[in-house]
């Protein structure tokens, strides 16, 4: 595998201050999430409670995903994500200063999560929108790797340095740094020119069946949703149920639950280096089909592990597979979509994701307090394999529609606007 070409969408200027911008907010944003997750099962000593507070940042995209996609393609979608990115600097002050004041309980957090959810779900979609006008085509894989690599680096260094600064000195202060964090992005933003973007003006409500209908049409991106669906259902749910694992399976501390994120993670940068390289060599469709199996299977491991060192090094693996899956959805779905309808194409990976998820996450918690968390993580990897089998026998050469895909018109080349 060519190294060097792995980075190539770097030399792209634009894409290389996005990219140092969203890593030090993702770094930011992790240490909240180690701090956050701990502090949350800790205090109610509930796998329930975390999994809520988990869920609730996710969940609301199965309502608003849609509606950022659509703004996406109707308005500025650099002002979109800029607004959005200084409306979480607010909550992430406002939930700093209420741990400073008093001793926030679950429902507090949870509230929190939900409010940073729905902005997400708003905001994000432009953000993936904009991708394509940092690189060119041919660097568009790599690029969509080395952003899940700046999340899962953030997820590496990120809850070592949050459980550090909350041993250290508080969870208030880990929450202050996350809220600092989201000006990176801010200005990365400000210091960019995007190419001119060609607005949707149709009715709000026929923009969002426009994008809806277009999946259901197009082949390769119905396949892909549906395997979302089912990698959100059945595999996902391990995030957010991480420390509870620590907690209840291992009897671990804060320590504990940064191994296991930090693992993952490591496994989730490895990966972003190495999509690009990988599905230029191999095809999207090979390296999506490799995640789905070996991904489940590695959870499985993880599952049975007997300590959590074990735990550790399976979650590499874990950690590696299940972004390639989420990778290779996104590139699916940015090389199949048309630039004018590329925001709700997009923001459909993120009603699945969140919706799906959101459920998923919370029944495993649920399950999990009543019959074990090692149970109901290997019966999830379990039934992801199972429902695979049978569509393999039952619909032999379903994917191979993924390995063709549509020439698109070129976008017409632009003014630049600020």
């Amino acid at each position: 595998m060519n190294l060097s070409g792995a980075f190539a969408p770097l030399r792209n200027q634009k894409f290389a201050v996005v990219w140092t911008g969203s890593f030090v907010s993702n770094v930011g944003t992790w240490m909240q999430a180690a701090a956050l997750g701990y502090y949350t099962v800790h205090l109610t000593q509930s796998a329930g409670w975390g999994a809520a507070v988990a869920s609730a940042e996710f969940a609301p995209t199965a309502l608003l995903g849609s509606i950022g996609g659509a703004m996406a393609d109707r308005y500025s979608r650099k002002a979109i994500f800029m607004t959005a990115t200084l409306a979480q600097a607010v909550f992430a002050t406002m939930l700093t200063a209420a741990m400073v004041t008093s001793t926030p309980g679950a429902p507090v957090i949870a509230l929190y999560a939900l409010a940073n959810g729905c902005i997400f779900a708003l905001a994000f979609p432009s953000f993936q929108a904009i991708l394509p006008e940092l690189v060119p085509p041919a660097d568009l894989g790599g690029a969509i790797g080395l952003s899940s690599a700046s999340w899962n680096l953030g997820r590496v260094i990120g809850p070592v340095a949050g459980i550090f600064v909350y041993q250290q000195w508080g969870i208030e202060w880990v929450l202050a740094v996350n809220a600092a964090s989201f000006f990176a992005v801010v200005v990365a933003l400000v210091t960019i020119a995007l190419p001119h973007q060609h607005y949707s003006h149709s009715p709000f409500l026929r923009a969002i069946a426009d994008g809806f209908r277009f999946v259901r049409d197009e082949p390769g991106l119905r396949i892909t949703m549906l395997a979302l669906c089912l990698n959100s259902l059945c595999v996902a749910p391990f995030i957010g149920l991480i420390p509870a694992f620590v907690e209840k399976v291992f009897h671990g501390d804060k320590g504990d639950v940064g191994w296991l994120i930090t693992a993952q993670g490591v496994g989730a940068v490895a990966m972003g280096v190495s999509f690009g390289p990988l599905s230029r060599r191999y095809g999207v469709r090979s390296v999506m089909l490799v995640a789905l199996i070996a991904g489940p299977i590695a959870l499985i491991v993880y599952g049975l592990a007997p300590n959590i060192v074990i735990a550790g090094v399976a979650m590499l693996f874990v950690g590696g597979l299940y972004f390639a899956a989420l990778s290779s959805f996104s590139t699916t779905a940015q090389l199949r979509s048309p630039a004018a309808l590329r925001g709700r194409v997009l923001s459909l990976n993120q009603v699945i994701l969140g919706s799906v998820y959101a459920f998923s996450v919370n029944v495993e918690g649920q399950l999990g307090d009543r019959f074990g968390l090692r149970q109901v993580t290997i019966g999830g990897a379990a039934l992801s394999l199972a429902i695979l089998a049978v569509v393999r026998v039952a619909r032999p050469g379903y994917s191979h529609t993924l390995d063709h895909v549509p020439t698109r018109e070129p976008e017409p080349a632009a003014a630049l606007q600020g």
